[in-house]
């Protein structure tokens, strides 16, 4: 019998670390909550994807830094804060609706607040 919760956080953790591995690639995607997204998602599905990216030179140091130190480093803050207030601009001159914006408004500064207070990694 198939395990369908656990087919389905490996092809999550898979998705996104292909988003991650975009985000390092491409200026603009982030690269830290789709590989923090992952993991958790390998936590559940795959032992083993689940070490291997704790394990990999580069994936490996901005999980571990979250894990112990609830740590966010200065440059993935500054491009998720760039891309947060572009994306608001966007929707600024698309949206009409005032209610809507003024969700997505509060919603991005309580984003940008919880990025702005984590630790950057010692």
């Amino acid at each position: 019998m198939i395990d369908l919760t656990r087919w389905s956080a490996l092809i999550l953790a898979y998705l996104f670390l292909a988003l991650a591995v975009i985000g390092v690639i491409l200026p603009g995607l982030p690269t830290v909550p789709f590989l923090l997204l992952a993991a958790w998602f390998a936590a559940k599905g795959s032992e083993r994807l689940h070490r291997w990216l704790y394990a990999h030179p580069h994936f490996g140091k901005l999980l571990v830094d979250w894990e112990q130190q609830g740590a966010i480093s200065r440059s993935s803050k500054v491009v998720a804060v760039i891309l947060l207030i572009v994306a608001w601009v966007v929707m600024y001159l698309r949206i009409s609706s005032p209610w809507v914006m003024a969700g997505l408004t509060a919603l991005f500064v309580s984003i940008m607040a919880f990025l702005l207070t984590r630790p950057e990694p010692r």
